[in-house]
């Protein structure tokens, strides 16, 4: 279409001539005096680019060449639209027309364009971590925490009011089901651990639960909050549940600690009654050990010289109705020996006049004179 000049002038085009005359003037307004243009020439870039694309397709954008270039380069954009990235701690989920088709690995993967399939990318390897009974300030978990006491008071076995803070660490481990079967996956494994954790402290009591019993019940929260997590098919693996606070509610815990230290001074009484218990029960149990011996070897003793004594007796009848005579004088000596041997005896030989000797003279008393021993009362 050609353009009119209104200015009179030759070439101007529709912007008219610029100032300082001069014809052959184009949109952009190019000088006329063969000078350095101050800008790209546009008009003959377009007409370059034509060229070029008239010499791919000699017929031009309308002749079959023309079109099946145009079909083929777009064809190629619509195929390079499925190459995507799955990195290393995610899984891609590829879609059929909306259906779960296969889950991809880590690296460059491939999937059919749109709107035939389509991938979603699920973090799995990534911990995740949720604050249950009160919410963290920015990076710290404890200090400058804000309780949620509709989420932190539960009631215990023996109907007592607690306040339990915990945390709950968390993955996926299907990513197809993490992602089609749960809405929320954060409020349904918050929803999901506090009522775990409500099962478990309603069957504690609340001293174990405030002692010894931590460790029993981070396991069993986690146990149980999986099982309910694999009922619903989240896709979701609880690495771990970790109690931060347990304490009695705050209007009661100055009582709570004065009950607390009389349970303690109640313990130590307890333990100090044990400890003389275990000191005096094992000594009285060891002297009547030591009677019982005492008594047994005293029995065996008597028992056993009755019995030596019923033999003995046993084998001098017997020697004696073999031979009585001989057994009576023996059995004489024997008794005599028994009984003079323990005696003082004093023989008196009358070749030296010892026949006048008077009954009454002291002879003991002038023997033990002699040897220096104190005189035996006579008898």
């Amino acid at each position: 279409m050609p353009w009119n000049n209104q200015g009179g002038g030759g070439g101007g085009g529709p912007w008219g001539s610029p100032p300082g005359g001069g014809g052959n003037n184009n949109p952009w307004g190019r000088p006329s005096g063969g000078g350095q243009p101050p800008g790209p020439d546009l008009d003959d870039l377009l007409r370059k680019g034509q060229e070029r694309f008239k010499r791919m397709a000699p017929g031009g954008f309308g002749s079959g060449k023309g079109v099946a270039l145009v079909v083929g380069v777009l064809a190629a954009l619509w195929l390079a639209s499925g190459i995507y990235r799955v990195q290393p701690d995610e899984r891609g989920v590829v879609l059929r027309f909306g259906a779960y088709e296969r889950t991809t690995e880590p690296g460059l993967r491939y999937h059919l364009p749109a709107p035939i399939e389509r991938v979603q990318i699920a973090q799995v390897t990534t911990e995740r971590r949720l604050d249950i009974g009160y919410r963290s300030q920015g990076d710290s978990r404890r200090p400058g925490a804000s309780d949620v006491p509709d989420e932190s008071l539960m009631l215990t076995g023996d109907e007592n009011i607690i306040d339990i803070d915990f945390t709950v660490a968390w993955n996926v481990k299907d990513a197809p089901n993490f992602l089609f079967n749960i809405r929320d996956p954060e409020q349904t494994v918050r929803k999901a651990a506090e009522s775990a954790m409500r099962e478990v402290i309603g069957r504690t009591e609340i001293q174990p639960a405030l002692t010894e019993a931590r460790s029993e019940i981070e396991q069993s929260t986690r146990k149980l909050l999986q099982e309910m997590l694999d009922d619903y098919a989240a896709g979701i693996e609880v690495q771990r549940v970790q109690l931060q606070k347990v304490d009695p509610p705050a209007p009661v815990v100055d009582a709570f600690n004065d009950v607390q230290r009389a349970r303690q001074e109640r313990e130590r009484l307890r333990n100090e009654a044990e400890a003389y218990r275990n000191g005096i029960i094992p000594t009285a149990r060891g002297e009547a050990e030591k009677l019982i011996q005492e008594a047994s070897a005293y029995r065996e003793q008597v028992v056993s010289l009755a019995q030596g004594d019923a033999k003995r007796f046993l084998s001098v009848l017997e020697a004696y109705n073999q031979a009585p005579e001989v057994t009576a004088r023996r059995m004489y000596l024997e008794t005599m020996e028994e009984v003079l041997g323990k005696t003082n005896k004093i023989i008196l030989d009358g070749k030296n006049g010892a026949a006048g000797a008077l009954p009454y003279l002291p002879l003991n008393e002038l023997l033990s004179r002699q040897s220096g021993q104190p005189a035996q009362p006579r008898q």
